[in-house]
């Protein structure tokens, strides 16, 4: 009877072991089959077109991630694309990696992706940056002012400012890469 006991025991460590090294293989690879996932949804992804707009952009000063002051007058001369979004917003989650690869491609033309966050305490914010990666400048909007300037509370919500500092282009929702290339790139080409 002990050595059934002991056999079952064994069976019993081997089955845990076994399944343990199954989960951890499979949290493994699910973020590395979500960015796959993500990658072939972007090369067949439509862009999503625009709403034209030709209008002024907002007079807007918040502060950085740093708590500096910042202001959308600095980036004149400069096709800039704002971002109001929000850690908590799936949405704004997923577009994030988007809008760091187009950055990260554009930003020697001059190119900047402004992100300003809704409402998250500075240190929330700084701890999405860094799991993100993300390198653009980021502003934080405590009071909703933002949201205000630009007269939309959906969030995500992009705005495409041109070289004069006019609001060009507008999306409310989730932007992609397909979209970022075709109706951006014709502004950084303007000359």
């Amino acid at each position: 009877m002990s050595s059934l006991l002991k056999s079952n025991r064994r069976l019993t460590v081997i089955i845990t072991l076994l399944t343990a090294g199954i989960s951890v293989l499979g949290a493994g690879l699910i973020p590395i089959l979500i960015r796959s996932q993500r990658a072939a949804l972007n090369s067949v992804a439509p862009p999503i077109p625009p709403t034209v707009i030709n209008t002024p952009a907002p007079d807007l000063a918040l502060i950085d991630l740093q708590g500096n002051p910042v202001s959308l007058e600095v980036y004149r001369g400069k096709v800039v694309l704002v971002n109001n979004w929000a850690t908590w917003c799936p949405s704004c989650q997923d577009e994030m990696p988007d809008l760091q690869t187009f950055y990260t491609s554009h930003a020697a033309t001059g190119f900047v992706i402004l992100v300003i966050e809704s409402g998250e305490p500075a240190k929330q914010v700084a701890s999405f940056v860094h799991n993100y990666g993300l390198t653009f400048p980021l502003w934080l909007d405590l009071n909703g002012t933002a949201l205000d300037a630009f007269k939309n509370d959906d969030l995500p919500s992009s705005y495409v400012l041109d070289k004069t500092g006019k609001i060009r282009l507008s999306w409310t929702g989730e932007v992609n890469l397909p979209t970022l290339d075709k109706y951006i790139i014709p502004l950084l080409e303007d000359k």
